[in-house]
């Protein structure tokens, strides 16, 4: 059976509060790539339930963090369409990532 691996390294500064993210993912070709924030959710199926991993860098700006928000958003309701065909709840869920972007005042002018 083949395996692959994604690493994500963290820096940390004294009070343990994250400094740089770096990750690498052989299948992708990537190595040692800088990151400034990464969402990591992982079913559990025995418990039933989600379990997560939220880091930002202290240098990631609240502009970034709104615009990483809502790509991660828009990337879920992709992902969740192409999983279960489910394109209706999709399409309201990209109805909302707009309202979130106006909200957020992200959108291109």
């Amino acid at each position: 059976m083949k395996s692959s691996e994604i690493k994500i390294a963290v820096g940390l500064n004294e009070n343990n509060l994250p400094t740089e993210i770096k990750w690498s993912a052989e299948d992708g070709k990537v190595e040692n790539k800088d990151a400034a924030a990464f969402l990591l959710s992982i079913w559990d199926p025995l418990e039933k339930n989600t379990m997560k991993v939220d880091l930002w860098t202290k240098d990631m700006t609240v502009e970034e963090m709104k615009q990483f928000f809502h790509q991660s958003l828009l990337s879920m309701a992709d992902t969740f369409e192409k999983a279960t065909g489910e394109n209706l709840i999709c399409e309201d869920l990209r109805d909302y990532c707009i309202h979130f972007a106006e909200k957020m005042e992200i959108l291109p002018k």
